[in-house]
């Protein structure tokens, strides 16, 4: 996920509770400066690509990066051998193929949402377990394809709606955004209650709130542009600030993996950023769920 739910240090006061010296600021400043440059190509790329690319190639492309998310895992599991990673990667490429004939299913997409809901709910409780699954590879790995899966299917049939369809899909990615600047903003400034400092220290209750409460304006404002009003309104308000507190249990799961793996980042894909793991892993949480809540909803 973004890294801005995490107050890392940086020579910031506010993000280490130390004083930074030279070195660190400059460190920090040359991150920023990659993060920047990163966000400015990948923003745009992204956005023609919802917005300009037809559904079922939508798909297909998305999955192309999901395969090398899906090869970012492996590092989780502490896979060295090349020809194991590939017959995983290979493994998760059939899935993927096969879900992509189960698109326009929504008696199965129901069911594969349910299934992710509850998987979430699962990974909610390994949290308060954080040494759980340590050394063990069957759970890291059924829960590599709980994790990807199912968001990969909810982008694409998100994707394949009527009008609003890539409009939903941008709202979804904007949604993380706007979620994960409130929670750095309000963590800097306010952060002092240590959300699980088992798995992630620089998290904050603060930031949280900072980051519904952003979630809240901004859910309530593209509902109007959605064409909501009243009860649907209300309903893709509280959908929202449901999907960006488990967005949080996103990414804090992936956090913790990488915490009993012993890794900083899933990858190093995205100069500044890490691993496309490190940018997707509370839309990993987030998107099934606000495809199921949706249909729930019937919005």
């Amino acid at each position: 996920m973004p890294i801005a739910w995490k107050r890392r240090s940086c020579g910031s006061p506010a993000g280490s509770g130390a004083s930074g010296t030279p070195v660190n600021r400059w460190s920090s400043s040359r991150v920023l400066r990659y993060r920047v440059l990163a966000a400015l190509v990948l923003i745009p790329l992204v956005v023609w690509s919802v917005l300009s690319l037809p559904s079922r190639l939508f798909a297909a492309a998305l999955g192309a990066f999901w395969l090398l998310a899906a090869w970012e895992w492996t590092r989780l599991l502490g896979w060295q051998r090349a020809l194991v990673r590939g017959a995983f990667l290979g493994l998760v490429a059939a899935c993927l193929g096969w879900l992509f004939l189960q698109l326009e299913d929504a008696s199965f997409s129901r069911m594969l949402y349910l299934v992710a809901a509850a998987w979430w709910g699962l990974a909610f409780a390994w949290l308060f377990r954080p040494q759980w699954g340590r050394g063990r590879t069957l759970p890291k790995m059924v829960a590599a394809f709980c994790v990807l899966l199912p968001a990969w299917f909810a982008l694409s049939q998100l994707h394949m709606r009527p009008e609003d369809g890539p409009w939903l899909v941008l709202y979804v990615l904007a949604l993380m955004w706007v979620a994960d600047s409130g929670a750095y903003f309000a963590g800097r400034a306010f952060g002092r209650h240590k959300l699980a400092p088992a798995v992630s220290p620089g998290k904050t209750w603060e930031g949280v709130a900072g980051g519904l409460l952003g979630v809240m304006l901004y859910a309530w404002g593209s509902g109007q542009w959605f064409g909501w009003q009243g009860g649907e309104l209300a309903g893709f308000v509280v959908l929202a600030l449901f999907c960006a507190s488990m967005s949080v249990v996103g990414d804090l799961f992936i956090s913790l993996l990488k915490r009993q793996q012993g890794l900083k980042d899933t990858g190093h894909l995205i100069p500044g950023h890490g691993g496309l793991l490190d940018r997707v892993d509370s839309l990993l949480a987030a998107a099934p769920l606000f495809a199921l809540g949706l249909g729930l909803l019937r919005l």
